[in-house]
């Protein structure tokens, strides 16, 4: 499978929300076959860590945040499922299980219900390894054009996962402590 031949399928090569996804996700990539190799020991599968990190975000199209030039209809926060979707008719459901538990460090179904958040009543959360990986990695790089290569410290994810409670900083937190991240 080619990655970024599939984000073609649904992205205009010559925009900035092109060059803005494939930046993102390429760190987001190098991130977490850094943090696999760290884990080797465990078993991880770098070839697909890789190709979905690259996927990982390939819905954001379908939402509203101009910022970064997604003019589609949907909140952000529902960029995962929609990920899953488009990779699940490309006939990758294993790359489009990552793309819906990435979100935050993962989104349960109680959350889901009890904050009343526009997406399917289900668990979102990461599983296997692989998906633990690439949202882990994630959480150190974002989307905003004034910081798109720069890597966030821990203590900054910490602090902005902090607003939406405990557990997910708890969650950030053993997975700083098991993929060795200083």
């Amino acid at each position: 499978m080619d990655p970024l031949a599939v984000i073609r399928k649904y992205y205009d090569p010559d925009s900035e929300l092109y060059a803005i996804l494939v930046t993102h996700s390429r760190l987001v990539a190098q991130k977490a076959l850094a943090v696999a190799r760290r884990v080797a020991y465990l078993g991880p599968d770098l070839k697909f860590i890789a190709e979905a990190a690259l996927l990982h975000d390939i819905g954001i199209f379908l939402t509203r945040f101009p910022e970064i030039g997604c003019y589609g209809s949907h909140p952000y926060i529902c960029h995962g499922y929609l990920g899953r979707e488009l990779l699940e008719k490309e006939g990758f459901p294993r790359h489009a299980l990552v793309c819906e538990r990435h979100v935050g460090v993962g989104i349960t179904r109680a959350e889901i219900e009890t904050r009343r958040l526009p997406l399917p009543a289900r668990d979102m959360v990461p599983v296997t390894l692989e998906e633990e990986i690439v949202c882990f990695a994630d959480k150190f790089f974002s989307k905003d054009k004034g910081q798109l290569t720069r890597e966030k410290t821990p203590e900054e994810i910490k602090s902005s996962l902090a607003k939406f409670g405990p557990e997910k900083v708890a969650r950030f937190a053993a997975w700083l402590e098991r993929f060795g991240e200083k």
